[in-house]
């Protein structure tokens, strides 16, 4: 898997949603599996199966966030090359179809924010991944799941 560009902020909201489910769900589901199985048959113990199931959830989110933070880098945005589509920019495109235009902000991990203006997308989407690279002007084509669309980049915000 290719390591992913995160800003420092979005870094650093993923490691303290780690550490809370570390430090404060895990051990708190833990002390309720405790309290569930002293009240004894566990074959019609809801309260503990029930916990154990919320435990192997908070598990899978745990190995799911030390996944996404060990496959990224932090970036400083002001690195970034200006003028193309990297990392942190914000680029509007207009779909040559319909002719209206879009507006995306191209971030990492723990930055997506898909109700947000613009739309902050991942990197790693494949929208970000037609349009990196290219600068205003430029026509691409991306298949997404609703079809094949072509888009113009109009305007790069760096």
């Amino acid at each position: 898997m290719d390591r992913q560009p995160i800003s420092r902020e979005g870094f650093d909201k993923l490691k303290e949603e780690l550490r809370i489910l570390e430090d404060v769900e895990m051990p708190e589901c833990t002390a309720n599996i405790a309290d569930a199985r002293a009240e004894g048959d566990l074959k019609e113990n809801a309260e503990y199966h029930g916990q154990r199931e919320r435990q192997g959830m908070i598990q899978a989110k745990i190995n799911q966030l030390k996944s996404k933070l060990n496959s990224c880098y932090i970036v400083d945005k002001s690195t970034m090359p200006k003028g193309v589509v990297t990392y942190g920019s914000t680029v509007t495109v207009k779909d040559l179809k319909w002719d209206d235009e879009e507006k995306y902000e191209f971030v990492g991990p723990g930055d997506e924010d898909y109700d947000s203006e613009p739309m902050k997308i991942l990197t790693t989407s494949p929208l970000a991944q037609a349009l990196m690279s290219n600068k205003v002007g430029d026509k691409v084509t991306v298949e997404t799941p609703r079809g094949t669309r072509e888009l113009q980049i109009t305007e790069i915000v760096d």
